[in-house]
């Protein structure tokens, strides 16, 4: 078996140096650190984490929480997350999170306590007081998104003002007879996701003078979702809305194809906009509220490590802006077009 004695000789370097080189801690040139991974390629050396762990006391692994894998949001976190770890010589073991259960329970006092992880990282879960407690009581640094954790540095957004432009948006295009379709109050995500759109799309109606009363529907937060919901909102042409604030692109993108396939035209008829800047946004040409998933992963990635160096398990939490991406989905109401073209 091929030792770092062996790298160091073929790339003509001290131990330490091949060593650092490899490891990624402490300065080397670039050069050097090149000649280094080029002899440890060609003669097939892998370093020993277990030997490194007694060195550094570090496992370079990252243990992950996550409520769930296969929605298009924790998706691009995910993989920004496993990228970012990667290039810094990193691990990440990935837990799904149920709800409330013997299985979650085992996650925290099995898995993430005995399991010799560098640190933490929560992806949109909301934690329980002695969920937070268990992590804090392993004294490793911890980095949230989503929402706030106590004594945690976490990542957000501000759903309530993201929903409160996406609604002002619509607002200052002329619509006042607009509708919000959201996630249902009854199964709310963590951090109240659902009810922080809803409000803030209520906030701007108020402050526009206008009623919030029937204004709401709820939807599950996927694309067929909004195509049931879509078809019920705008089948009867007698209390069919001129623009509706979608709590998510997944549901704009089902209220669209329903509008299409009752012969509503967009945004003509109706305007439509939604939150995410999902990929497919681009495809529909929907306007959206982008809330850069990738980002926040990164610097979840960045923050943990940051705790690392200094050795802090607390660090500053950050509100991350959205951006209003304005595309041919949304426009002014027929009725104030055809006023201004008189």
């Amino acid at each position: 078996m091929s030792a770092i004695a062996d790298v160091a000789r073929l790339a003509g370097v001290a131990k330490a140096t091949a060593s650092r080189a490899l490891s990624g801690r402490g300065y080397v040139s670039t050069e050097t650190r090149a000649k280094v991974i080029a002899a440890a390629r060609q003669i097939g050396y892998v370093a020993s984490p277990n030997a490194a762990s007694l060195v550094t006391g570090r496992t370079q692994s990252v243990g992950v929480i996550i409520p769930y894998i296969s929605r298009w949001f924790f998706g691009e976190v995910l993989e920004s997350l496993e990228l970012a770890l990667l290039e810094h010589g990193y691990d990440m073991t990935l837990y799904n999170l149920p709800p409330a259960s013997p299985e979650r329970d085992r996650v925290f006092e099995f898995f993430l306590a005995r399991k010799r992880f560098d640190g933490i990282i929560s992806v949109c879960v909301a934690l329980s007081e002695q969920e937070v407690d268990q992590l804090h009581r392993l004294r490793r640094p911890l980095v949230g998104i989503g929402g706030p954790i106590r004594g945690v540095a976490t990542i957000e957004i501000d759903d309530v003002a993201a929903a409160r432009l996406a609604t002002e948006h619509l607002l200052s295009l002329g619509h006042r007879d607009i509708v919000h379709v959201g996630g249902s109050q009854a199964d709310e995500m963590d951090f109240e996701v659902h009810s922080n759109r809803l409000r803030g799309f209520e906030a701007a109606m108020t402050e526009a003078g206008l009623p919030v009363s029937g204004c709401f529907y709820s939807s599950d937060f996927t694309m067929p979702g909004g195509y049931a919901k879509g078809l019920a909102i705008l089948g009867d042409p007698r209390r069919r809305p001129t623009a509706i604030f979608a709590a998510s692109d997944e549901i704009a993108f089902g209220l669209i194809l329903a509008a299409r396939e009752l012969g509503i035209r967009v945004p003509t008829e109706l305007s439509v906009i939604g939150i995410d800047g999902h990929p497919h946004s681009e495809m529909f040409r929907l306007t959206t509220l982008a809330q850069h998933p990738r980002t926040q992963g990164q610097l979840a990635v960045r923050t943990l490590l940051d705790g690392l160096a200094s050795g802090s398990s607390i660090g500053a939490s950050a509100v991350l802006p959205t951006s209003l991406v304005i595309r041919s989905s949304t426009s002014a109401p027929r009725a104030l077009r055809a006023l201004r073209a008189e």
